[in-house]
């Protein structure tokens, strides 16, 4: 009795997506669980793909997952920078929880252990891993990832992943290496490695879970020749915001880091090389589409596309010149927003676009419930499953946070971003105001408007305040104890003036503003001269 009632259960999970038709074939194989692949891409804006509005580029698989299944159009990455990002995709946390962003510290083995990857083969699927981890997994002290020995290489069933930030070249991959001949440049070759993963599966009895996480498109910009016709001659258009003088209006803190500082120039994205470095940074992302193209006909091929979920986003978005600046990082919409697309074949063509937010968070519990794994309590996020089955349904979340504690003292940062409105409060008051901002999404996409002042908006302001506060609280009450992120929940507070928290920043956190001045050729000594500094740098 209690087998059949299992059984039961467990049909009742998979076929919870299920159209009516295609309900028989489901029940000659009640106990099957889906396939699920979780493809990564870095540095991947949401403008980007021809469904999110680039009419200019060619996306064509990427396209077609959205027309067969759902395009989240208002999802967030909490933290916009690789490291912290894949860590909470993997985990369901955000990055407090994690306790893992470069100069903060590594994940830990104990924290890695409630990752969907982890939980999946616990619970019975065949795990791969192919593409660049991001991050290391140790109980040491370093965070850096460049060797195999704190890579989790030995808690999937098959890895093809590399160290540090990799290597377009496919050869300089010690784990796919094998492909080079075929496929030199890497995003082809992942492609490559994902069709062998598939075909090893078939005589596998687990039902399996494939995560790929690109190095495309972020830098070098060095897309595969294979590609060159491509964009040849595409000439991109400029974003409404693009360039410095339209982000002079933004609060004098977002300014004052690297984004704005040397990457608008040194990422070429200024006027003399937008061109050339637009035609890369699309063709690294068409090469990426190829590869998905790759995956899906070997799906097909072996007979599995019906019964394989697949979810598309990115560890975070781009800037492209947009406000002057270059990079990811900051809270605005080109640096956090990205595509998010869930294909569930099983219930057939959709096309559908769900608009509340959703968060990088929250891919971890969605695969684990298309597993029928339980979610941890500890994670964060929330399952999309009944939003990819109805994308009217709502999810049990107002807002999502962003943060930014790394870097320049001058951008720390934390956001709530809801369906329509955008506040940031930029905590660093060295010879500066703590600044808030607010952005109306819907009718200022480009976010060129602060209506912090605007009397017609006090209301929302104020709305909008009360939940930054509870994203505020959650972090001070659940944040690790240690790698500064206590000391963080409470620069981060408006209720607190700098002058009792300045000291909370120390010495070596100035470092990277300082040096970023040096750069500039600014002396020292008026490195906090704000004017002259944003003068150097443009």
């Amino acid at each position: 009795m209690l087998a059949r009632f299992a059984t039961l259960c467990l049909f009742l999970l998979v076929s919870r997506c299920v159209p009516a038709q295609q309900t028989a074939q489901a029940e000659s194989s009640a106990a099957e669980r889906p396939n699920i692949v979780v493809l990564y891409t870095d540095d991947q804006a949401f403008l980007t793909t021809q469904v999110t509005g680039n009419a200019q580029v060619q996306t064509p698989h990427m396209d077609a997952l959205a027309a067969e299944g759902v395009l989240f159009t208002h999802h967030y990455n909490s933290t916009a920078i690789c490291m912290g990002s894949r860590a909470s995709l993997m985990t369901g946390m955000y990055e407090y929880k994690t306790g893992c962003n470069f100069s903060h510290g590594p994940m830990r083995p104990k924290t890695f252990a409630k990752s969907y990857p982890v939980l999946l083969r616990n619970n019975g699927y065949r795990t791969g891993f192919a593409g660049k981890f991001g991050f290391a997994v140790t109980n040491g002290k370093s965070e850096s990832d460049r060797s195999y020995q704190v890579l989790p290489v030995d808690q999937f069933d098959s890895w093809g992943g590399g160290v540090g930030q990799t290597n377009y070249k496919t050869a300089a991959n010690k784990y796919i290496a094998k492909y080079a001949d075929k496929y030199p440049h890497s995003s082809r070759a992942y492609g490559a490695f994902a069709q062998d993963f598939i075909r090893e599966s078939v005589d596998d009895k687990r039902p399996f879970c494939l995560t790929l996480f690109f190095k495309a498109p972020h830098r070098p910009f060095t897309p595969d020749p294979f590609f060159d016709s491509v964009y040849q001659d595409v000439a991109f258009k400029q974003p409404a915001n693009y360039g410095p003088k339209h982000g002079s209006h933004l609060a004098k803190q977002s300014r004052l880091g690297r984004q704005n500082l040397s990457f608008f120039y040194d990422m070429g994205f200024d006027p003399q090389h937008y061109q050339d470095t637009m035609r890369r940074y699309h063709q690294l992302i068409h090469g990426v589409d190829y590869a998905v193209g790759m995956l899906r006909e070997e799906l097909a091929k072996q007979g599995l596309a019906e019964n394989t979920i697949i979810i598309l986003t990115s560890d975070n978005g781009f800037f492209c010149g947009s406000h002057g600046f270059g990079g990811k990082v900051l809270p605005y919409q080109e640096g956090s927003h990205v595509p998010l697309i869930i294909l569930d074949p099983r219930k057939g063509a959709n096309g559908q676009r769900y608009q509340h937010v959703t968060g990088t968070v929250d891919v971890a519990p969605t695969v684990l419930d298309y597993a029928g794994v339980k979610t941890p309590s500890v994670m964060d996020g929330v399952s999309l499953v009944d939003a990819v089955c109805d994308p009217a349904a709502t999810v049990a979340r107002q807002t999502i946070p962003l943060f930014q504690v790394w870097g320049s003292p001058l951008t720390y940062s934390m956001s709530v971003v809801d369906q329509r409105y955008k506040y940031i409060y930029w905590c660093c008051g060295e010879q500066l105001e703590p600044a808030e901002e607010l952005f109306d999404l819907q009718n200022d996409p480009h976010e060129m408007t602060n209506l912090v002042d605007d009397d017609q908006h006090q209301a929302i302001l104020e709305t909008m305040r009360q939940r930054y506060a509870s994203q505020l609280k959650h972090w001070q009450q659940n944040a690790v104890s240690d790698r500064n992120y206590p000391s963080f929940g409470t620069l981060l507070d408006p209720n607190v003036p700098w002058a009792q928290k300045s000291d909370l920043v120390s010495p070596a956190q100035w470092k990277s503003y300082l040096s970023l001045v040096k750069a500039l050729g600014v002396k020292q000594e008026d490195a906090f001269n704000y004017n002259k500094v944003l003068k150097a740098a443009h």
